[in-house]
């Protein structure tokens, strides 16, 4: 059953793909359907790749469990707890030729829909700054919360500077969360990176490893286009992880973004967003 869920600045819908878990999905624009999923720095870091979408297509924003206040119950602790949940989303909402992209953690879960898309819903895959494979002398930091007091001491909640870029998984330069859903309008609002209980959900998805060691391998079933982009200066996941990642994808195209962190979107928006339209444009999507 889905619920529509509309505050000031946010459309979309809540489900319950499982009792006790509500699961909130932004939803805007028309046309061809494109999944957008984020990484540990939260929604708000994936805004700009919603708004450029929603010009042209119709555009699924989930929240994960664990992120802005939203509840995660303690049996849903991997990431095949999300990719089964997101794939079943495409497939209730009966969307085809999706387009998948993913952020940091996002792109994981991405990568891992496109191996065991078996009813075919995903047509192309961008994965950004994304971790989950695990490759030697590659090790996965995840963010530690800055010094500084907590979100909701002194100035106000959610106020202060965001995290430098390359501290952790999922952030970036000015990090930022916007609220919760129905907590405000939907806009970002500075905050000192990933919130505790988004840090424990992160954690408690990637496992202690941090990676998949299975997941290099099973990227051969990829059948779909596929891009990874890159951050020339992320020092969370190093290009050169990125263009193995690539590698393991058949077909699959590597974009190296100049000057941009591990938040390409966020830091250099014109020339990764020109990379993603190119390639799209190439594959004829």
């Amino acid at each position: 059953m889905s619920t529509p869920t509309e505050f000031t600045g946010f459309t979309g819908f809540t489900v319950e793909p499982y009792p006790g878990l509500p699961l909130t999905v932004r939803d805007v624009g028309a046309g061809r359907p494109v999944l957008v999923l984020h990484g540990g720095a939260g929604p708000a870091s994936v805004n700009g790749v919603v708004d450029h979408f929603a010009a042209t297509s119709r555009v699924l924003a989930p929240t994960h469990p664990g992120w802005e206040d939203t509840p995660r119950p303690e049996w849903f602790a991997s990431v095949d707890d999300l990719v089964e949940t997101y794939l079943d989303l495409l497939d209730d909402r009966d969307l085809r030729d999706v387009l998948v992209l993913g952020s940091s953690f996002g792109g994981w879960i991405a990568a891992e829909m496109a191996v065991r898309d078996r009813g075919r819903r995903i047509g192309g895959l961008v994965v950004m700054g994304a971790f989950g494979p695990r490759l030697e002398g590659h090790e996965v930091r995840f963010p530690t919360p800055p010094p500084g007091p907590p979100p909701g001491e002194g100035s106000g909640p959610g106020e202060g500077p965001g995290p430098r870029e390359g501290s952790g998984p999922g952030e970036g330069s000015g990090s930022t969360q916007g609220p919760g859903p129905g907590q405000g309008s939907g806009a970002s609002t500075p905050r000192r990176g990933p919130s505790p209980a988004a840090l424990q959900a992160l954690a408690a998805y990637a496992g202690p490893t941090k990676s998949d060691p299975k997941l290099l391998h099973r990227l051969a079933r990829v059948t779909v286009p596929a891009l990874a982009v890159w951050g020339e200066n992320d020092t969370v996941v190093p290009p050169d992880y990125g263009r193995a990642y690539a590698a393991a994808i058949p077909g699959a195209r590597f974009e190296l973004i100049p000057g941009a962190g591990h938040l390409p979107t966020r830091e250099a928006p014109e020339a990764t967003f020109a990379a993603i339209d190119a390639f799209l444009g190439a594959a004829g999507q």
